[in-house]
């Protein structure tokens, strides 16, 4: 019996939202986004993988103008307007104790006990993997038709205690805001190496 292959690459349209014509906003229109966009979101990044799909990362959706001036203050003076004009900041950080949620996440084997008395281990493990996530969501956000602006230059201690006050086990890692982008806030783009600079084939 033959297989039978098909052509499923994303339109040119839709890599260039995505990827090559998308940009790193620094300002943003005064156009809202919804709840509705926001679990739209998280319900396509959620679906990319990470190890022993341990979904680490917890986020924080920042939208009320009270809790966008608690976020500005721990930010850098660059990027406190960002915070405060975008219609949501989200801040990615991660659950040091994931392996907590493993026996639902991940079913197949007790997945639980390779992380269990290894803290060092799961932090490394958070880290990377919900800075997967973090990136998952920028492509589901411009993938719905959103604007986004990563930062780094923020408080990230600050933010931890703030935010996630009641959950001790977790910790801030990056914030990105996400809106609709003001075309005249986008610098002109930086360098992007050809393949054969970073790249090799072995």
């Amino acid at each position: 019996m033959t297989q039978q292959f098909h052509d499923t690459t994303l339109s040119g349209q839709a890599l260039d939202q995505i990827f090559r014509a998308a940009r790193t906003y620094n300002g943003w229109l005064d156009k809202p986004v919804s709840e509705a966009q926001i679990h739209a979101i998280y319900e396509l990044m959620k679906m990319g993988p990470t190890s022993a799909n341990m979904q680490p990362a917890r986020l924080v959706w920042v939208t009320s103008d009270d809790a966008k001036e608690k976020l500005a203050q721990l930010c850098s003076d660059a990027n406190k307007d960002k915070v405060r004009a975008a219609p949501v900041t989200v801040i990615i950080g991660y659950d040091i104790d994931f392996h907590e949620e493993l026996p639902w996440l991940f079913p197949h084997t007790d997945a639980k006990s390779w992380f269990e008395g290894n803290e060092a281990g799961r932090k490394e493990g958070a880290a990377r993997n919900s800075a997967l996530q973090g990136a998952y969501l920028i492509i589901a956000a411009r993938a719905l038709g959103l604007d986004c602006g990563p930062m780094s230059g923020v408080d990230l201690d600050g933010v931890t205690k703030e935010f996630f006050a009641d959950q001790p086990r977790h910790r801030a890692d990056w914030i990105c805001s996400i809106g609709y982008g003001d075309p005249t806030t986008v610098h002109d783009r930086s360098p992007r190496p050809d393949f054969d600079k970073f790249n090799r084939i072995g």
